[in-house]
């Protein structure tokens, strides 16, 4: 397996989220990704591929809006994070706004995704690590891991959230589709609901979506996730949700894992993108499932199993101090 990534993806730094009702320090921090890094070894290059992947899964106005928030930001004289404080709570917009704020606020639904000084340039080389990876499996490789940071699964077509912009799995999805590597299956095992994922491809019956993650009766994003939700018009049937308790432990999740793996099967799937987060691990800060660093092997065998060319892309996992370790004992299971 290759390990692909880019230290322009730790320009991206802000400093506070609102959780829970007040400021914080961000979690999504530079340290995440430094501490993978330091766990693993032989790191690849990240090719740039430019916007047009990026346009083939997000609006026009939504990325222009990203490239040019965090000076829009400057230029109403504010300082430090960008961040809206207005939702539509039916998203509806006008043809044009005379504030930043709200733009912000059209195009994200949560408080926890500020916007930095080097917001757009980590984005955007999120995305094109992921894109350089597929290339990676296009060319031959087995499996490959796209250290993405920021991650993406939260974004959808023309908003951000979750600590997410850029939704780096459903564009290497698409990409893929491009290629002629499809069908396409995403497999998200991060602890929260890739919501972005699913809407983008929520009418789509050519990319398989299965998302194990806490049931949103409980836990964040709350809207979407719930079991019901199965795709629709062309795309039902193309989505499949195992939402689980909190407190979930490596037993209880496998019946889950072996769910999706197995209607990924019937899918007869040719390219496999997993969406994995780490913040599963029984000593995440702002999850609640109990995997332990030995279960992420496991994991990553009985996916491996599927015998499909996989591009690993990085999603949430939130104990710095153990994140590597888990990442490298996940990726090795695809040995």
């Amino acid at each position: 397996m290759r390990f692909f990534f880019d230290d322009r993806q730790t320009l991206h730094a802000p400093e506070r989220e609102l959780h829970n009702g007040e400021f914080v320090p961000y979690a999504e921090n530079v340290e995440r990704p430094r501490s993978i890094v330091a766990a693993l070894a032989d790191w690849q290059p990240v090719r740039d591929f430019g916007m047009a992947p990026l346009a083939a899964v997000h609006d026009a106005d939504y990325l222009a809006f990203l490239e040019r928030a965090y000076d829009g930001w400057l230029a109403a004289g504010r300082t430090g994070d960008a961040i809206g404080y207005s939702f539509p709570v039916v998203r509806r917009r006008a043809l044009s706004f005379r504030r930043i704020d709200a733009e912000i606020g059209a195009y994200s639904f949560d408080a926890s995704t500020p916007i930095a000084a080097g917001t757009w340039q980590s984005a955007y080389w999120s995305a094109q690590c992921a894109l350089t990876a597929l290339d990676g499996l296009k060319a031959g490789d087995r499996h490959s891991f796209a250290l993405c940071r920021p991650p993406g699964h939260h974004a959808g077509r023309d908003y951000m959230g979750g600590y997410c912009y850029l939704n780096n799995a459903a564009i290497a999805a698409r990409q893929a589709q491009a290629l002629g590597l499809g069908p396409v299956a995403i497999l998200d095992v991060d602890y929260h609901h890739g919501n972005g994922t699913q809407d983008i491809f929520y009418d789509d019956p050519d990319i398989f979506f299965a998302s194990i993650h806490a049931d949103p009766v409980t836990d964040y994003p709350f809207y979407w996730g719930h079991a019901d939700e199965r795709g629709e018009v062309a795309g039902e049937g193309a989505t499949l949700n195992l939402p689980l308790p909190r407190g979930t432990d490596a037993a209880s999740y496998r019946p889950a894992l072996d769910a999706a793996l197995g209607a990924i099967a019937d899918r007869d799937a040719r390219c496999l993108i997993v969406s994995f987060g780490a913040d599963t691990f029984s000593g995440d800060p702002i999850s609640s499932f109990k995997l332990e660093r030995a279960d992420y092997g496991d994991m990553a065998r009985a996916i491996a199993g599927l015998g499909l060319p996989t591009l690993v892309v990085m999603e949430g996992g939130y104990a710095v101090g153990d994140l590597g370790g888990n990442v490298a004992a996940f990726l090795t299971g695809f040995d």
